[in-house]
């Protein structure tokens, strides 16, 4: 059996669908799941990982694992270790961030992964398409993208790919101790995101360039302000490395990653 944790993400959720489709036993783990948001057959069971005394029913009967730690598990003071000793000796693939491998983010997750479970395989997606979807309201009210660092491009990924990673590496051999930096096909800049958004709704979109301090204190009502500062700094300084397209994704799957344009056509309807 396979278990996924954060059955209801980006990621997650299309994870959930690959494995049903093909064919795979499934438990979808998230704070709040009901059948309703998983395909027939599925099952799932409401949890919070930072609960230690939840972990049993998680994880019983696993073979493989999807691991996903949220900011919410580590403002409870979940506990990664603890997580993946209650898995058993299940196979963990574990959703981390290009950041670690980067020096921007702590590795303590990953090391504790890689410490406890016999075996494991990291992923390091880069930043996700998706984020696009926090420009949702005023594409529709206004026809305006609003960001900072417009020519700054980065090489986003469609959570599709990471997904469709996630599902190869859980149900291939030969992943054991590799960690893959998950990248979409290109660079894209905020500008060019903007025109693909806009070709997709069939209307041109109107781009505003934020100023950094905009873009901080728009970050800061959601953010805590390490994340904020982090973030500001991947987007508008970032390193040759996280703007470099990484081949696994390729590698794993036999094709290039989806392009901006592609994941932007797919989710039109959420923009309009």
């Amino acid at each position: 059996m396979i278990v996924v944790t954060g059955a209801t993400g980006n990621v997650g959720r299309l994870l959930v669908e690959t494995l049903a489709t093909a064919g795979e036993e499934v438990t979808a783990v998230s704070r709040r799941i009901s059948p309703s948001d998983v395909p027939d057959g599925v099952r799932t069971v409401r949890a919070d990982l930072a609960r230690a005394d939840g972990l049993k029913e998680v994880f019983d009967g696993a073979g493989r694992v999807f691991l996903l730690t949220s900011g919410e598990f580590l403002a409870a003071g979940g506990d990664v270790a603890e997580v993946v000793a209650a898995a058993g000796g299940a196979r963990i693939v574990l959703l981390s961030s290009q950041g670690v491998g980067t020096g921007r983010h702590a590795a303590a997750y990953e090391e504790a992964v890689k410490a406890s479970s016999p075996e494991w395989t990291v992923l390091r997606p880069g930043g996700f398409a998706s984020n696009a979807f926090q420009w949702a309201p005023a594409i529709r009210s206004d026809r305006v993208v609003a960001a900072p660092f417009g020519d700054v491009a980065l090489p986003v990924i469609d959570p599709a790919d990471i997904a469709d990673v996630a599902a190869a590496v859980l149900r291939e051999s030969g992943h054991h101790g590799r960690s893959y930096v998950l990248t979409g096909p290109e660079p894209i800049s905020p500008r060019r995101q903007a025109a693909d958004l806009g070709a997709a709704l069939g209307e041109p979109l109107r781009f505003a360039e934020l100023s950094e301090d905009e873009a901080r204190a728009a970050m800061s009502v959601f953010m805590p302000p390490v994340v904020v500062e982090a973030t500001l700094a991947i987007l508008g300084r970032p390193t040759e490395e996280e703007q470099r397209v990484s081949p696994d994704v390729e590698k794993v799957l036999g094709r290039p990653g989806r392009t901006f344009a592609d994941w932007a056509a797919r989710n039109a309807a959420a923009f309009k």
